[in-house]
């Protein structure tokens, strides 16, 4: 497969962390220029992701920047060492890159904790009802794109068996456990995953049913992934033309709030239990 060319949100996101970084140490590109060494077009590459940075040069920034959150050096280094190819690479050119970038947040990520209305958490789904989703899509999948999502939600999952497999909770409406795609064999089937998946020690499942009422963002899904400091958390939401990336301060901590709001109108993960297999016994 082709490697991608344009910037992955990865790249823009540590160049776009540099640049705050300069910012708020009150420099200009100018001043950055003199004081790191390099020319004004490389600074500018590199903060815009259009460029690569060695973790060395992220250190020898820093403090050039007088950045002293120690924690928050090394992560942007790790961060610009994480240059290896990932599987997702390999669907470069099939996909669409925000669905590659998804793919690589889930799995940089130390928690995952997303609300989800109409659908079953896509690391949760069985074959079947992924299928029965993308079968809705508009424009319809040729069966060699229909194959093509499937194999990539499918691997997706393996983010769950890794060795530094991520902390998800998932907050799941009621409505997505009465949609029946695919029907009541394969709903009955993917009830049965939700169950299953719910015993691992690092997937919390919680259900928010329809008698809790409104509760905020209630019109969309959302994807809040923690980074290795509170400054790399990332918010993901679904649009009609693929995933979308928010990490401004801001917006991070309006999301955490509506998910935090979210959650307490949620049940706890043993009730939550009981009324999915209620409700499997119901289809």
């Amino acid at each position: 497969m082709p490697n991608r060319k344009a910037p992955t949100a990865r790249q823009q996101r540590l160049g776009a962390e540099l640049r705050k970084m300069r910012e708020h140490a009150g420099l200009t590109p100018a001043h950055a220029v003199q004081l790191v060494g390099s020319d004004r077009t490389a600074i500018s590459n590199i903060e815009s992701g259009r460029s690569g940075v060695s973790g060395e040069r992220v250190r020898t920034w820093a403090g050039h920047y007088g950045c002293s959150d120690t924690a928050y050096i090394d992560a942007l280094a790790d961060m610009a060492e994480e240059r290896g190819q990932g599987w997702w690479d390999d669907y470069a050119g099939v996909l669409s890159p925000g669905a590659l970038d998804l793919a690589e947040l889930e799995a940089r990520s130390s928690a995952l904790r997303a609300v989800q209305i109409m659908h079953m958490p896509g690391l949760l789904q069985t074959e079947e009802y992924a299928r029965a989703v993308f079968e809705q899509a508009v424009p319809t999948l040729s069966p060699t794109n229909l194959r093509r999502q499937l194999s990539y939600r499918l691997k997706r999952r393996d983010v769950l068996d890794s060795p530094n497999a991520p902390m998800c909770t998932f907050l799941i409406h009621e409505a997505a456990l009465r949609l029946e795609f695919g029907g009541a064999k394969v709903a009955r089937a993917q009830l049965d995953r939700l169950l299953e998946e719910s015993q691992r020690d690092n997937v919390r499942v919680r259900v928010i049913p329809f008698e809790a009422g409104g509760f905020p963002n209630a019109g969309s899904s959302t994807l809040y992934a923690s980074g290795p400091v509170p400054q790399l958390d990332t918010v993901q939401t679904d649009t009609a033309h693929g995933p979308a990336f928010l990490d401004a301060e801001t917006r991070l901590d309006n999301y955490r709030a509506i998910l935090d709001r979210t959650e307490q109108r949620s049940l706890d993960p043993d009730r939550s239990r009981d009324f999915i297999h209620k409700r499997a016994q119901q289809v």
